[in-house]
């Protein structure tokens, strides 16, 4: 999901609430709540990252330090290494400071001495050695004195929103995603099961005669191989007949002397002296001694026949044992992919699918997160228009491209979009709470305040549900870590902070 359209929608949603925001022990002295100065909070998301800052109310004269703290959305996890730079603009003008590195993880400590009131830009400019990032706050007051940020601004009262440090959630898996308007499909709920697709498993023959030699320790079916990776090889050393060094040795005479005969015919004809049909004939055998000549050597070594794995991927099936004599074209092993599978459902006809109205399938993984087929550029192959009398269903086939390691006929459930899409609300599934039949989400109100908040869900599809009620579009919801948060909301007191600035 992509943050950069929140925010807009991110800082009108806190604006109201930057005036006086939780002054929770982030003061550089040391001190809390009841200090002179009041002090503001703001927290703004770009596509890459997350700011959550804190400073003192802006005053001539007064140095202010700032708790920005930058978050990483990707991982959702602090900043370790870079720079910051804080700069207050109006017009043409500004002070700029810069904080070389972080003074504990994901917390910059700049600051900056205005010397003129007013209205302001300020902006952060993040450096890291991955990537940039720049981040603008409109509408910043510079106040005349501490008496002006006062009455301008109150004191911080509590709110009864749950407090929940960036600390406790970069030491756990934390992620949050905005809420967003999308397409909603009626769905139909199902299983299929999970097919080998063409091309996903290809099956390596003895290319000549000789004994089987694993080169792999415990070559079982599941073992995971890499491609160009050696399994095993032929052997025909000590046979007294169907000797591959014979062979060789036989094929590369043949050659050689089909060489030197289709040279020598090859400058008579030239010069016109011979027919173009007896130099054809030459030309051919020529080819033929080449080309089996070829097929001998290829992947020989050692004077043995080596066989290898066609791509990365897995031991299907093994027909051969340890030392077995095995004669050319008899199949030795298979190799299967996790890359592409076919995933295979049916269905009652009476639900009118048809390649025409069907429009999406979404299905889970081994470890119950819902996927699309068009990750990988996957597509519904088909969907069946007949039915037996003994199986009165449907089969509907797609082509899944994205890995999925999950055993050939295991099943998973399945989700089939058709027809019409409507246009709504829409969370991921992993940020609903349930209790006893009733659901809630995890907003993000700011930097470190939560909410919890119920709401009403309707379609479900695949890694998303359709909120009918609740949430508004630009909002923010926990999708990992919302447990936690709600037990902070039950414990009864506040956690404790432990930014160092």
């Amino acid at each position: 999901m992509k943050y950069i359209i929140l925010v807009v929608f991110a800082f009108l949603a806190m604006s109201c609430n930057n005036k006086a925001e939780d002054a929770h022990a982030h003061n550089p002295d040391g001190t809390h709540a009841g200090e002179e100065i009041p002090r503001l909070g703001h927290t703004i998301w770009t596509d890459k990252t997350e700011l959550f800052v804190e400073f003192p109310a802006l005053i001539v004269g007064n140095q202010s330090r700032f708790a920005a703290h930058f978050t990483e959305l990707d991982e959702h996890q602090p900043i370790h290494e870079g720079s910051v730079s804080v700069s207050l603009i109006k017009g043409d003008k500004g002070l700029r400071n810069t904080a070389e590195a972080p003074s504990s993880p994901g917390i910059f400590s700049p600051t900056i001495q205005p010397k003129e009131a007013g209205t302001y830009q300020l902006v952060f400019e993040l450096k890291t050695p991955d990537y940039s990032d720049k981040i603008t706050i409109d509408d910043v007051t510079v106040y005349a004195n501490t008496d002006d940020a006062i009455k301008a601004l109150g004191i911080a009262e509590e709110d009864g929103s749950i407090s929940f440090s960036k600390e406790q959630a970069w030491k756990i898996d934390f992620q949050t995603a905005p809420v967003v308007s999308g397409k909603i499909y009626e769905v139909i709920n199902t299983s299929g099961v999970w097919m080998p697709s063409p091309g996903s498993v290809k099956s390596l023959a003895a290319k000549s005669n000789g004994v089987v030699d694993f080169k792999v320790n415990n070559l079982t079916e599941g073992t995971a191989v890499k491609q160009g990776q050696l399994l095993m090889s032929l052997s025909s050393q000590g046979l007294a007949s169907n000797n591959l060094s014979t062979e060789i040795a036989n094929a590369r005479s043949s050659f050689e002397q089909a060489k030197s005969e289709y040279e020598r015919k090859k400058e008579l004809f030239e010069s016109k002296i011979i027919p173009k049909a007896e130099f054809e004939k030459v030309e051919s055998n020529f080819s033929i001694a080449k080309s089996n000549y070829q097929s001998l050597t290829s992947g020989v070594s050692g004077g043995s026949k080596q066989i290898r794995a066609p791509f990365d991927g897995f031991i299907k099936s093994i027909t051969v044992s340890n030392g077995d004599y095995v004669e050319q074209g008899v199949a030795l092993i298979s190799i299967g992919t996790h890359q592409s599978k076919v995933l295979k459902t049916q269905l009652a006809p009476s639900y009118g699918l048809s390649m025409e109205n069907a429009q999406d399938i979404w299905y889970q993984t081994k470890d119950g997160q819902w996927k699309n087929i068009k990750d990988g550029e996957g597509k519904i192959l088909s969907i069946g228009k007949d039915v037996e009398r003994e199986n009165p269903l449907i089969s509907v086939f797609a082509q899944v491209n994205a890995e999925v390691d999950m055993p050939e006929g295991s099943l998973t459930p399945v989700q089939i979009a058709m027809g019409d899409a409507t246009q709504n609300t829409m969370v991921p599934v992993n940020a609903l709470l349930e209790d006893y039949g009733s659901y809630s989400v995890i907003v993000q109100l700011s930097g470190e305040s939560f909410e919890r908040r119920p709401v009403k869900i309707g379609k479900r599809n695949g890694e998303n549900v359709e909120i009918l009620q609740g949430l508004g579009v630009g909002e923010v919801v926990v999708t990992e870590g919302a447990y936690q948060v709600k037990m902070a909301s039950m414990s009864g007191s506040t956690p404790a902070h432990g930014h160092e600035h």
